[in-house]
């Protein structure tokens, strides 16, 4: 099972934002993605930060994934498969559509100083923009 660490950061609300992505293929290989996204909310650069982490797996043929993160908003939204906040829905919808390509996803809820890997990658995406 391969272990994918994601943050979202923006510096402002909405500001530039980045995605922080992390994946560690426990055999000695990492990849380590840097993304600027653009102007967003910090939720929004989380959602962003998941689907393209998503993709980046789909895209590798990873079937058995194992994804972290420090958001309880993402956590919460894909354990649930619901969001209160609307403007959110859409991302979440992207993100079942994906997950559910996957043989076997889960995911957890890390404290923050557990995901320092994928918020420094986050953190120099916002520089990127």
């Amino acid at each position: 099972m391969i272990d994918i660490y994601i943050d979202g950061a923006s510096a402002g609300d909405p500001g530039p934002s980045g995605a922080g992505i992390f994946i560690n293929y426990k055999n000695g290989k990492v990849e380590n993605h840097s993304i600027p996204l653009g102007q967003m909310s910090n939720h929004e650069a989380e959602y962003e930060a998941l689907i393209t982490a998503l993709d980046l797996c789909i895209e590798r043929g990873i079937k058995m994934v194992s994804f972290r993160t420090d958001s309880k908003l993402i956590d919460d939204a894909i354990e649930k498969r619901y969001v209160k906040n609307k403007r959110f829905q859409p991302y979440l919808e992207k993100a079942i559509a994906r997950i559910d390509q996957f043989e076997l996803f889960f995911m957890k809820w890390v404290p923050s100083n557990q995901n320092k890997n994928a918020d420094s990658l986050a953190r120099q995406a916002i520089r990127k923009n």
